[in-house]
């Protein structure tokens, strides 16, 4: 049984996380975050810089894009699989998977136990270390599909 998190408990957990990297935590650091936390997709840096730059209107893109590659590396949010496309975000650490539509590539979360559970195939486990297993559905969303 998965327990949700409390928007307080995630934010506690932002500033472990960034504590134990040595990450200070910083107001721009704190808004970049807590916009990513609003989203209800997967946005671009440039989406969060767009909703950034109305609050703090001296802050670089740059910074935003350093931030969010900062924050996946050390695991407060994932990069989503890219394919060819900006690298999108996710801060929902939490298990689950990913339906990317090929037209609009709007990307859907969904949790599956199955895929949770998936068996990796014994010739890569000989030859890598597994540390994360998601899966990535394609094909067409609901909207695409009626077009």
């Amino acid at each position: 049984m998965e327990v949700e998190l409390t928007k307080n408990e995630i934010i506690d957990m932002f500033h472990q996380l960034s504590k134990e990297h040595g990450l200070k935590i910083t107001p721009q650091r704190t808004i970049i975050y807590q916009e990513l936390l609003k989203t209800k997709y997967h946005p671009t840096a440039d989406d969060i810089y767009k909703r950034i730059i109305k609050k703090i209107p001296n802050i670089s893109f740059d910074t935003v894009n350093r931030t969010l590659l900062t924050f996946s590396k050390i695991g407060i949010t994932n990069v989503v699989e890219g394919y060819g496309q900006p690298k999108r975000y996710d801060p929902d650490m939490e298990t689950h998977h990913h339906f990317r539509c090929i037209q609009c590539n709007s990307i859907i979360d969904f949790h599956n136990k199955d895929f949770d559970n998936i068996t990796v195939p014994e010739e890569i486990n000989k030859q890598f270390t597994v540390i994360n297993k998601k899966v990535v559905l394609e094909g067409l969303c609901s909207k695409c599909k009626r077009r």
